[in-house]
């Protein structure tokens, strides 16, 4: 599955990474990734976190064009507003490369949620 996402056009790669929501965004989650980013803590964010987390997600889109992707199970909102500061500042084919990363570890993880016993 990762060789083929690898293999695949540029404009191909990028409308998977353009097809994950923001994180503590007001959109309609799969129950997945609510499940997820409820782990996390993400749904309950303190006012001060919100602000935080929306100003990065919202920097990060402005200067690479899609959302900040994380492995939300592997973070707090504190390590998730850390790392998006540090990516915020990476440069564009790093961020790309990361960003199919986390989407790897995400389905690593939902692959193995469907096959546990």
């Amino acid at each position: 599955m990762l060789d083929a996402v690898t293999r695949a056009p540029r404009e191909v790669r990028m409308g998977l990474i353009r097809s994950h929501p923001d994180l503590a965004g007001n959109v309609s989650l799969t129950d997945e990734s609510e499940r997820e980013q409820a782990a996390a803590g993400l749904d309950r964010l303190t006012p001060e976190q919100f602000q935080r987390i929306t100003w990065l997600t919202t920097a990060y889109r402005a200067r690479f064009g899609f959302p900040f992707i994380v492995c939300a199970r592997e973070h707090t909102p504190d390590t998730i507003i850390a790392a998006a500061a540090q990516r915020t500042e990476s440069g564009a084919e790093e961020e790309e490369q990361t960003a199919l990363s986390e989407i790897a570890k995400i389905a690593r993880l939902r692959l193995a949620d469907l096959v546990a016993p």
